[in-house]
């Protein structure tokens, strides 16, 4: 989908319901311009400084209830790395380096609070922000709401398949652009058209080959066969990601997935159901 469908609101969980008395109410009132804007220079967003200092660090939940994270992040070189942190501490703050020297750099992050049906939670949701100026006022207006603590993502991250050879360039600088959110709060990533990266013209037979590659999510700790789809539990909420440009007939992968993932969200524990995908 295109930029001028990007909508962004922070809203709690238990709006999610909107037929049972909840305490639940949206957060921000902020709807992106429609017009189209401007894209934002490479040069908007340089690489940190210090020899080869981690960039475009990013974080996302790393296992299915809340107690792990995936780190990740790339070196000048271009090596991505990503470390998973398992059986932290619920509702605590963490601190974590990246780094050598005077490359250092500090990051932190809130652990959510315990699995449960009663458990107050407030998400974001972001969907096609690109790096226009446009994005950036979205992202700075999600960052201004101090009650956000995690981003419900559900697609079109970078948008560098719009540019020349799908120019790899604009993941880097995306990367830098989501980092002073998306370092110190999980992200909860789900593919869109604009990931699926295809161009056979340059040699790209792969599908959704820089998306995988750069954002790492805990797919296996759902029973999924592929980070394309997968499930997470938040505070009190279900989250299953789909994808629309994957098969999903009958008899497909994510279909059985889907069909058997279904049978394990209990309401009692998890009474608020999300599901992300592209293209309902």
């Amino acid at each position: 989908m295109g930029l001028n469908h990007l909508a962004l609101v922070c809203f709690t969980i238990a709006l999610l319901n909107i037929f049972v008395v909840s305490q639940a109410g949206v957060t921000s009132t902020h709807v992106r311009v429609s017009e189209p804007s401007e894209e934002m220079p490479l040069e908007t967003f340089p690489p940190p400084a210090g020899y080869n200092a981690a960039e475009q660090v990013h974080i996302t939940q790393g296992d299915h209830d809340g107690r792990g994270m995936i780190i990740s992040w790339i070196l000048r070189l271009h090596i991505w790395l990503s470390s998973p942190c398992y059986q932290l501490e619920y509702e605590t703050k963490y601190f974590y380096e990246l780094g050598t020297g005077r490359s250092t750099r500090q990051f932190n992050f809130m652990t959510p609070p315990k699995v449960g049906p009663d458990v107050p939670y407030t998400f974001g949701v972001i969907g096609d922000l690109g790096q226009t100026f446009a994005s950036n006022q979205t992202l700075y207006n999600y960052m201004s709401i101090p009650k956000g603590q995690a981003v419900l993502f559900a697609r079109d991250l970078s948008y560098a398949d719009d540019h020349p050879n799908h120019d790899q360039r604009k993941w880097d600088s995306y990367g830098r652009f989501v980092e002073p959110s998306v370092a110190y709060q999980p992200w909860i990533w789900a593919a869109g058209n604009h990931e699926i990266d295809y161009a056979e013209s340059i040699g790209e037979t792969q599908p959704f080959k820089p998306y995988k590659n750069r954002y790492h999510v805990p797919y296996r700790a759902s029973q999924s066969t592929s980070s394309l789809w997968y499930s997470i539990k938040r505070a009190s909420a279900y989250i299953i990601v789909l994808s629309s440009y994957s098969a999903y007939d009958k008899y497909t992968p994510q279909n059985s997935w889907l069909q058997d993932e279904l049978k394990k969200v209990n309401r009692s524990e998890t009474p608020w159901l999300i599901v992300l995908v592209h293209a309902p």
